[in-house]
């Protein structure tokens, strides 16, 4: 590959990281979840940026993890760590599975959660399963009124996604809804939800997004982080983090599960399986 997965541009106050594979609906590969980290260090390093925006290229924000496209590399190796674990790639089974989605999904999604600076989510199209984790670890999201939604891993037998925040972004009865179904929802119902700030039309997401984030811009930096950590501490106080890692044991039990039954961890299903699941 010699595009850039991941594009970093700085208009005055905001800073936007967009992932940059639209050919593949911005399926996330290791190589652009080290990618996106890099691009939100250089954003919080950078005293001149107050707010960070999270982009996707193209039709659709993403449509989640990588599990079928010509850049995936489940075998890769990283020197940088969200977790203090050991590598994966030398390892069997579920010490391979445990340490990698350690690493890459939870591990980086709760490290993106703490950035100490305002992240709003830009979601248009498509925000699928691992498009659903890049979202929630945002602060804010403005969605397209076409922005779709689903976390359809349940059709592997899987407990939904690796960061499973659904019962405190969604409540507990939409959260088995989405689940329990696989059925993408709308940007719509998402505000009903409480999972949207905004819906806006098309033409007006980017625009929507620059002025929301102007207006943060104003308020003090360090005023700014503080909240942000006070309201996120309340979700851990709630019981979101230990939440969490009681459902990701559950997460890995059905991989382990799906290997012994079934010829591999994703129960045989693709991303060409899934998306004709979602869409019927």
């Amino acid at each position: 590959m010699t595009e850039e997965v991941v594009l970093y541009e700085r208009n005055g106050p905001v800073a936007t990281v967009t992932m940059n594979r639209p050919r593949y609906r911005n399926a996330q590969n290791s190589v652009m979840t080290y990618a996106l980290d890099a691009a939100f260090e250089r954003a919080v390093n950078d005293n001149e940026v107050s707010v960070i925006v999270l982009a996707g290229a193209g039709d659709h924000f993403s449509a989640g993890h990588d599990i079928g496209t010509p850049g995936r590399d489940v075998d890769v190796s990283y020197e940088r760590k969200a977790v203090l674990w050991w590598d994966h790639v030398d390892k069997a089974g579920s010490d391979q599975r445990f340490a990698r989605e350690s690493e890459v999904y939870l591990g980086m999604c709760r490290r993106w959660r703490e950035i100490p600076k305002p992240v709003i989510a830009m979601v248009q199209g498509a925000c699928i399963a691992g498009g659903l984790m890049l979202a929630w670890v945002c602060d804010l999201i403005v969605a397209s009124d076409d922005a779709f939604f689903a976390d359809p891993v349940v059709r592997m037998g899987i407990p939904g996604v690796e960061y499973f925040a659904h019962p405190w972004v969604l409540g507990p009865r939409a959260a088995k809804e989405i689940l329990f179904t696989g059925d993408r929802f709308t940007a719509q119902r998402a505000y009903e939800w409480g999972m949207v700030n905004r819906v806006v039309p098309r033409a007006e997401l980017r625009d929507t997004v620059d002025a929301f984030a102007a207006r943060i811009a104003q308020m003090p930096a360090f005023g700014l982080a503080l909240t942000k950590k006070a309201v996120n501490q309340a979700e851990d106080q709630m019981g979101m983090r230990s939440g969490m890692d009681s459902v990701f044991g559950l997460h890995h039990l059905a991989h382990a599960h799906n290997a012994e039954v079934s010829k591999d961890s994703l129960a045989g299903m693709d991303a060409k399986a899934m998306r004709g699941a979602s869409e019927k």
